[in-house]
């Protein structure tokens, strides 16, 4: 005689495998999670997870995403409180893309400095093959007070190629392009730290997208 069929089980890996079809995005220091939100409903046949340390900016966010999909809701979101240095095990290997966007305070110094320990940990939770993006939002004037308390220098073309690279190489990442995004560009971040950002004049982006290797 067959064995019964678990026909929830069945379901709930159909339901698993479809919001996982196109892959999982991580996005490291998520803030209010407006970001991994929005995208999430333009993609639904992707899986998104929001880490950050703080938990109290994404209150708002992780109640809409419960509601039913044509009420705003967002099945395939999940938010996880951890910092960079703490990332659960259960994320290892899984994500196809990690993103890092207008990082501030520790997670700032540590890839503007292509520190080890978590540039270790960023390549311990990708899949070989996965893209890491990374935006910075410095200003050497606006930010001069910030720079100074992390000890950082300002990230220029110059300094990722001469610097980030070679650090970045050796925790497992290829840096593949970098530069500076233009300003009508902006938009795809949907995020209130990138509109305060856009809202003052003068201030450059400087991207960096390394591979898994």
């Amino acid at each position: 005689m067959a064995a019964p069929t678990d026909n929830s089980a069945n379901e709930n890996s159909r339901e698993l495998s479809s919001l996982t079809g196109e892959g999982i995005i991580i996005d490291i220091g998520t803030g209010d999670g407006l970001f991994v939100y929005q995208a999430a409903r333009q993609n639904p046949n992707k899986f998104y997870i929001g880490i950050d340390a703080n938990p109290t900016p994404l209150r708002k966010v992780s109640e809409k995403i419960h509601r039913k999909p044509q009420k705003g809701g967002a099945p395939n979101v999940l938010f996880i409180q951890s910092s960079v240095e703490d990332l659960p095990g259960e994320l290892d290997g899984v994500a196809d893309e990690v993103h890092i966007h207008f990082p501030w305070g520790s997670l700032l110094a540590a890839v503007a400095t292509g520190a080890a320990d978590a540039l270790s940990n960023l390549r311990r939770i990708c899949s070989t093959g996965a893209l890491l993006e990374i935006v910075l939002g410095l200003d050497p004037s606006r930010d001069a007070a910030e720079l100074e308390r992390l000890q950082l220098k300002p990230v220029d073309v110059a300094f990722i190629d001469t610097v980030l690279g070679p650090l970045y190489l050796s925790a497992g990442f290829e840096i593949v392009e970098r530069g500076i995004l233009p300003e009508a560009e902006w938009t795809k971040f949907h995020t209130t730290w990138a509109k305060r950002l856009k809202s003052g004049k003068g201030r450059l982006l400087t991207y960096i997208i390394a591979k898994a290797v």
